[in-house]
């Protein structure tokens, strides 16, 4: 970046290094914050120091009221009866909205109007909402609450995924099965000359953003209403507040500036709490809040889906895989929320890395009487990924190969191979860099000596264990629903040269503001500074997707850069018009732009075109092309491109007590041409933490009764700074460059990272492997606790 600059030369999203003109030196070489720097998140600084303000931040206007939510103690209960006069009665409280209260419709869902915003006949899960009570404080509007009457009649209800399958078989499940097919695969699984088949379990986890589930609404004039929301889809929050207002889209506003962390679960569910208020703030004509505590944010929202999965694998004598048979079962809540797409893709990704010859993937979309599972992180994948890796650790046992060999024979075909390969919805794999990316890992992990190192560990030391393990990751990138792969961006330039910049995206601290905000500095070769970053509102972009699939940065950048591009094409043109020079001899160069062989300022450039009544505003959009899927034939390209990485994870147990520890991890991962490597690097390391975490510490637990008993920091276990690993090797891969003409020709990082904790929890199957002198393959299923790991060591040992 010293002796070159970057420039685009004419393809869309490609970066190409230009020498710097020999002409200028007096003039800098370039702009501060473009493309590919490490530049800081423009929030970074007030997440710190505590002066990033966040929607419960903001000032409160006089007369706001407080909302709270009154929730059911039943898991599944046809309600008798609810007697709400006193909670009307007491004392600060200034209106009761019930089911009965709603001029609009009674549901909040995203896509099948099955999740009502207040219990109406019966209810489904312990937490779902039964009324709302606003009142002057928070304190009296709970206190209110307890007054009320409810009685029930309890219903059968099934809270376990086993409790699920006795109740009803597929045709009482939430959602219609789905499968896959790739060729024949049970014939070729009854060919195959060796097989293995298990089950593993995979548990939910919950989102834990920071700042919890909170919105606030304005009432404005004509039942019109602004809402601020912490959202990471304001259009569908936007959409389900008019739909129970009874209003038109146009009356409601939704705004959010940043999330105190989003992770998925404030894609569909913030859309509950900001329908509340704002029927609060319509009906009362006050402002009015709702702010969840972290016990009731925990009860009330859905989590990850927790999955089951049976799987059958035949093999031939090398350890290549021959067929591939997995049956999921999903368990998705009371509710069809996103499960659909969400267990669609766990199917997607039950091949991860690796080319199956033939396939069969049926999957179960279970229903229980507990909170609606939602988006995660991965929204699925990770749970795909699961069964394949476990099944891969077994081959390597029965051949005996070491596992990493065992999976890089299984490798889909590279980049630029002769050979093909499809996935199991018959998408051709053509970006593949998979086995590049494990070689060199491979060697730069040092993972053959440490191989050997852990194999002597293990021989003299008869209580700890060592476990190893290689993992690849393969993520497809877009949302599998087609018509969401799309955004939109409004840029200003002012007079004086600054830059306003407004676009569907949401900022939950992944950093998406400012990639964007580099973007548009990069294509008008002014420093990041002068671009301005402001709040996502629908009033400015509308009929946005939400900010998930780890599409931010591919569509909301596209999006500011087409903006963009038509504010420079109009600048363009007022240059030769006014210069006399042709467009090709315009250029934008840091902080100025050449025009022949003159030169101006960036500010002066646009004062001239202001005077010269020239429109320096521009809406933009972008369509990621080339996608299609075809759900009924379970076929076709739903992802634009594929996002690789690997981790490599060294992890010791204690054999007397399950404790374990990560000791090490080696990360290389591809983001392509990073926009930002420094926001890159912290979203790999904060997305691999926290798969550690769904993988090793953290666990929900229901009781029979249904009701969550791990709702709070105390009885759920997140990861914290020390079960960081103490030894941890993060890498961009020095050779991505994305294939498909995405942004700068970048790649998505939000979602992948994740997944590289697979290591992790291969590495403990193979230390629990030691503790048994590699006699008997373990059962382990996740999250891998201290006491699922000492029953594994005991099952090993021959003592369970």
């Amino acid at each position: 970046m010293d002796e070159t600059r970057i420039q685009d030369r004419g393809e869309a999203g490609t970066i190409e290094p230009t020498a710097l003109h020999e002409s200028t030196p007096k003039h800098r070489r370039s702009i501060v914050g473009g493309v590919g720097a490490a530049l800081a998140h423009d929030s970074g600084a007030k997440h710190v120091s505590g002066e990033a303000r966040y929607t419960d931040d903001d000032p409160e206007l006089p007369g706001t009221l407080h909302v709270y939510l009154a929730m059911s103690a039943r898991a599944h209960a046809r309600i008798l009866s609810m007697d709400i006069g006193k909670v009307r009665a007491a004392p600060g409280v200034a209106c009761v909205l019930c089911a009965q209260d709603i001029p609009g419709k009674n549901d909040y869902s995203p896509v099948f109007g099955d999740d009502p915003i207040f219990a109406e006949e019966t209810v489904s899960f312990v937490g779902q909402p039964l009324f709302a009570v606003a009142a002057e404080t928070l304190a009296a509007a709970r206190a209110a609450a307890k007054l009320a009457m409810v009685e029930y009649e309890d219903l059968p209800a099934a809270i376990t995924i086993d409790e699920a399958i006795a109740l009803g078989d597929a045709e009482g499940d939430l959602l219609p099965p789905h499968v896959m097919r790739l060729q024949d695969a049970a014939a070729a699984l009854a060919s195959a000359p060796h097989r293995v088949e298990g089950r593993i379990e995979t548990g939910g986890q919950d989102h834990f953003y920071l700042e919890g589930q909170v919105a606030y609404a304005i009432p404005g004039e004509d039942g019109d209403v602004l809402v601020r929301s912490s959202t990471q889809h304001p259009s569908e929050v936007q959409h389900n507040v008019a739909k129970a207002l009874g209003r038109p889209d146009h009356a409601v506003t939704i705004e959010v500036r940043r999330m105190g962390g989003g992770f998925g679960g404030k894609e569909s569910q913030p859309a509950l709490f900001a329908a509340v208020c704002a029927l609060v703030a319509v009906k009362t004509g006050r402002p009015a809040k709702c702010r969840l505590d972290r016990d009731d944010d925990m009860e009330m929202t859905g989590k990850r889906h927790e999955m089951r999965t049976d799987y059958a694998l035949g093999y031939d004598e090398d350890g290549r895989i021959l067929s591939a048979d997995f049956s999921h079962f999903v368990r998705c809540g009371y509710s069809k929320d996103l499960s659909g797409a969400i267990a669609d893709r766990a199917m997607f990704h039950a091949d991860n890395a690796y080319a199956l010859p033939s396939a069969h993937i049926h999957s179960r979309r279970l229903r229980t009487h507990t909170a609606s599972n939602t988006a995660f992180r991965g929204f699925g994948g990770p749970q795909g990924m699961v069964a394949i890796e476990r099944a891969l650790d077994r081959i390597a046992h029965e051949t005996g190969l070491d596992p990493l060999d065992a999976r890089k024979r299984n490798f889909y075909p590279a980049m630029g191979s002769d050979r093909e390969a499809q996935t199991p919805y018959h998408m051709t794999v053509t970006d593949c860099v998979i086995a590049e990316i494990v070689e060199e890992l491979e060697e730069t992990s040092g993972y053959r000596a440490r191989r050997e190192a852990v194999r002597a560990f293990n021989e003299q030391s008869p209580i700890l264990k060592k476990g190893l393990a290689l993992t690849p990751v393969k993520f497809g990138i877009s949302f599998t629903t087609t018509h969401l792969n799309q955004a939109g961006a409004l840029v200003h330039v002012y007079k004086d040269g600054s830059v306003h910049l407004n676009h569907g995206g949401t900022e939950m601290g992944q950093g998406l503001f400012t990639k964007v905000a580099q973007v548009v500095a990069e294509e008008f070769q002014i420093d990041a500074a002068r671009v301005k970053i402001t709040a996502t509102t629908t009033g400015k972009v509308p009929n946005t997707s939400a900010t998930a699939a780890s599409s931010g940065s591919d569509l909301n950048g596209m999006a500011a850069q087409a903006a963009a591009r038509t504010i420079k094409e109009r600048l363009i043109a007022y240059a030769v018009s006014r210069y006399g020079v042709p467009a090709k001899e315009v250029e934008f160069l840091p902080g100025r732009v050449r025009i022949g062989a003159h030169e101006l300022s960036f500010e002066d450039l646009v004062g001239e075109a202001y005077l010269a009544r020239v429109s320096l505003s521009s809406t933009g959009f972008y369509a990621t092309p080339g996608i299609q899927y075809d759900r009924e034939t379970a076929s076709g390209t739903p992802f634009y491109y594929f996002a690789y990485g690997a981790a490599c994870c060294e992890v010791v147990i204690d054999t007397l007590t399950g404790e374990n520890r990560v000791l090490r991890a080696d990360i290389l991962h591809d983001v392509g041409r990073s926009l930002n490597p420094a926001i890159d690097l912290g979203q790999i390391e904060g997305g691999f933490i926290q798969g550690l975490g769904w993988l090793t510490t953290e666990e929900l637990w229901w009781d029979r009764a249904g009701r969550l008993r791990t709702h709070a920091p105390s009885t759920y276990k997140i990861p914290t700074a020390n079960d960081r690993p103490d030894d941890l090797r993060i890498s961009l891969w020095d050779k991505g460059r994305n294939p498909s003409p995405t942004i700068y020709r970048s790649k998505a990082v939000g979602e992948p990272p994740f997944m590289l904790a697979l290591s992790a929890f291969s590495a403990l199957t193979d230390a629990v492997l030691a503790a048994g002198n590699h006699r008997r393959f373990p059962d382990l299923d996740a999250p891998a606790t201290p006491e699922r790991i000492l029953a594994a060591v005991e099952a090993v040992r021959g003592r369970a």
